[in-house]
């Protein structure tokens, strides 16, 4: 018995477009010579005294074990060959844009979840395409063309599956889930990969005998709200490739911040109390150009 009714929207066409470990592949790009070497993005830890986290890496790098918030000094364990380059987040940013500006040749309704991916509503577009695909492959070749750098790309009939979509042949991928094969793609996929799901959910589901998206297909409604609440109705219809969440061109930022990684550990009242009021400053600055108040 459903608690609440399954109502699927399947008549959108959208795009996940996910550049492909898109830092490190920005500074391939501007310094041909690291081409084929493990790239980190990060502080290097023979430079810092053993501080710094791993922001990014390229996939030569992802081979030996690297991944995204690990240490870094736990990456040149890993990898002792290992380039480590601070980041230039600057410019970064400015390509970010640049992709962006490709993006608008097709539609406004562009929704970034990050500097490097972001969701775009198709159905209707700049070039009065029927076809997804098509306007995916446009993008891709777009990209490459002039800027030098690759994306992964998901379409679908929804946000969930275009992300789960986009991650599925990285990189330089395209992924097309249609209405009728969602369960199918959905079913072979370890639980783990599910878009959305924390780790925490995963260990839980894991319990109770759940590791696959058949596995999750399988479960009741009632039980997934028991054990997870309002979460547990969510993962009944991501199951299902249910999700009709739409692509807000306007997202609402909630939070503004700022961060330092320190080449040594702060002990001293004083010097914590300084650093905070940089940190602060910073931010109160942040705020004021983005007519915030806090």
């Amino acid at each position: 018995m459903l608690i609440f009714p399954l109502v699927n929207d399947t008549s959108r066409k959208i795009i996940h477009i996910d550049m492909d470990a898109f830092f490190a592949a920005v500074e391939e790009r501007d310094n041909p010579s690291l081409k084929g070497k493990p790239v980190v993005i990060g502080q290097d830890p023979r430079q810092s005294g053993g501080r710094g986290v791993v922001s990014t890496c390229n996939y030569e790098a992802r081979k030996y074990g690297i991944h995204s918030a690990m240490s870094s000094k736990e990456a040149l364990d890993l990898c002792p060959q290992a380039i480590f380059i601070s980041g230039n987040y600057e410019k970064y940013r400015e390509v970010g844009e640049q992709v962006r500006e490709i993006f608008k040749r097709y539609t406004d309704l562009i929704e970034p979840m990050s500097i490097d991916e972001a969701y775009l509503d198709v159905t209707e577009n700049k070039i009065q395409s029927k076809s997804a695909v098509k306007i995916a492959r446009l993008i891709q070749h777009a990209i490459w063309e002039e800027l030098h750098l690759t994306a992964s790309a998901g379409v679908s009939y929804n946000k969930f599956l275009a992300k789960m979509a986009s991650d599925y042949q990285k990189p330089r991928g395209l992924t097309v889930v249609l209405p009728e094969d969602a369960e199918d793609f959905l079913s072979q996929m370890d639980i783990a990969k599910f878009h959305g799901v924390g780790k925490k959910t995963v260990e839980r589901l894991h319990e109770m005998g759940v590791y696959t998206g058949a596995d999750l297909l399988a479960i009741p409604e009632m039980t997934l709200i028991d054990r997870f609440g309002r979460f547990g109705y969510d993962l009944f219809r991501k199951a299902r490739g249910i999700h009709n969440s739409p692509v807000k061109s306007h997202r609402i930022r909630k939070s503004i911040g700022k961060e330092r990684t320190y080449r040594k550990l702060l002990y001293a009242e004083d010097d914590i109390l300084e650093e905070i009021a940089n940190l602060s400053s910073k931010v109160a600055q942040s705020l004021e150009k983005h007519g915030k108040q806090g």
